[in-house]
């Protein structure tokens, strides 16, 4: 038997799960032999706990190895297995926010997804990103190129057919199955564009002031724009009023979850000082994008633990629910609402679960009359780029399973995410493949306007 089944962990403890700081700029941090000593230590307690086996892939990878090998234990387990364990990881932070018992402050100190990105940031930096890797996750970059008009047609008319999606799969791995964003030339910020109103004074409200930069985020600004909309007219219709930054940047999620800290350095270095202004100048920040919250509040704080403009950013950004709930607190949000939504199937996203604040969307959709909110708090299987990735597709399929089956036997009037991507995930492995209508949506709809 492992010598890892020991008891304790936060069932025996009553101090909250702690977080430290990634030390990415550290030489000792890509430090490959040192990495390969420490996945051995922490796959050893996982082996001994076995908690995390039905979160995703890579607990699965690990264990059938560990089962198969001739000891039966992981000593007798190949390396490689363990970068394909890394390579299975999306940094959900499931395993860490609602399974390990082992986390900081417990002395075996796990902390699985950021020991997996340690992993994943030393195969940047030592060049292994797949050219299809390095594109896929340059959001920012392709949507510029796809949301020119005329090529936006073009991209758009090219995700819809089967020869150009065997095409796509070829050259950069995209499962044709997978569901593919609409690109806009008309984006959000070109929707939204208005002049900074930097003589409005800040108001009141427990932990909110009243007025808001919008972070449009990548998929937001050239996929989605009308959840911008959305979200600028339920602000809007609640007194809350609503800027843009003079640009914004990506936010780095999807070059964190390659492992490319490079890339999310420079991000960081042209959006912080663009939102610390209008921080400075009275404002809030919120971002329709679950995991675009996630970078400002707690991954960047992480990677830049000693600069006060990122720390000083991170405590003004907010989901929108969770800022709306702050106005309700406050008795400042209109529920004047015109009409019911009836039954609300709402699956919950995992990098808004692992922002630690409530189930802020269920209760604002529960002010609604005559609403009633199934909440489903699993993984849609989706993840950042793995869900479209040819050799994860049946796996994220796989790890949606449950939410799909959910949805389609739940009956209700609407089914939601917070993560539009996660939404269309959902949405393709629907018997019905009905569309998802996103939370904002539906409050635009219960308000009226």
């Amino acid at each position: 038997m492992s010598s890892t089944t020991g008891g304790g962990g936060r069932e025996g403890s009553l101090e909250a799960p702690t977080r430290h700081p990634i030390n990415w700029r550290d030489r000792a941090f890509y430090d490959q032999a040192a990495i390969e000593r420490e996945l051995h230590r922490v796959f050893d307690i996982c082996h001994g706990c076995r908690r995390c086996f039905s979160l995703c892939q890579s607990f699965p990878i690990l264990f059938d190895a560990i089962d198969a090998s001739p000891t039966l234990e992981l000593d007798g387990v190949d390396k490689g297995v363990y970068w394909r364990v890394v390579e299975n990881c999306y940094l959900c932070d499931m395993c860490y926010m609602t399974k390990c018992p082992y986390v900081p402050p417990h002395p075996w100190n796990v902390d699985f997804p950021h020991l997996m990105l340690r992993a994943k940031a030393v195969r940047a930096r030592r060049g292994q990103l797949k050219l299809a890797e390095r594109m896929l996750s340059s959001t920012e970059a392709v949507g510029r190129i796809a949301g020119i008009p005329v090529v936006a047609g073009l991209v758009n008319a090219a995700n819809r057919n089967g020869v150009a999606r065997k095409l796509l799969d070829k050259a950069l791995g995209v499962d044709a199955r997978a569901p593919l964003p609409k690109y806009y030339s008309s984006t959000a910020r070109r929707r939204l564009k208005r002049s900074l109103r930097r003589d409005l004074p800040p108001r009141p409200g427990a932990g909110s002031r009243g007025q808001v930069v919008l972070f449009t985020t990548c998929y937001g600004n050239r996929n989605e724009p009308q959840l911008a909309q959305d979200l600028a007219a339920v602000f809007e219709h609640n007194g809350i009023a609503v800027v843009l930054a003079a640009r914004e940047r990506c936010c780095g999620m999807p070059k964190l979850e390659l492992g490319d800290l490079e890339s999310v350095a420079r991000f960081k270095e042209d959006n912080i000082p663009q939102l610390l202004k209008l921080v400075d100048a009275g404002y809030d920040i919120v971002a329709p994008i679950p995991s675009c919250v996630l970078m400002f509040k707690k991954e960047l704080p992480l990677m830049f633990a000693g600069d006060a403009p990122v720390q000083r950013v991170a405590e003004h950004m907010f989901d929108p629910f969770e800022y709306l709930m702050l106005r309700h607190k406050a008795g400042l949000l209109r529920t004047d609402f015109k009409a019911p939504l009836g039954k609300v199937s709402y699956h919950v996203p995992c990098h808004l679960r692992v922002q630690n604040i409530g189930l802020k969307t269920r209760d604002v959709l529960r002010l609604v009359p005559d609403t009633t909110v199934e909440v489903i708090e699993r993984c849609s299987g989706h993840n950042g780029t793995y869900g479209i990735k040819s050799r994860f597709r049946d796996a994220s399929m796989k790890i949606g399973g449950p939410v799909f089956q959910r949805v389609d036997n739940s009956g209700a009037d609407y089914y939601s995410s917070d993560c539009p991507m996660a939404g269309h995930q959902i949405e393709s492995g629907l018997a019905s493949k009905a569309a998802p209508t996103h939370p904002l949506a539906l409050l635009r709809i219960a308000y009226g306007i």
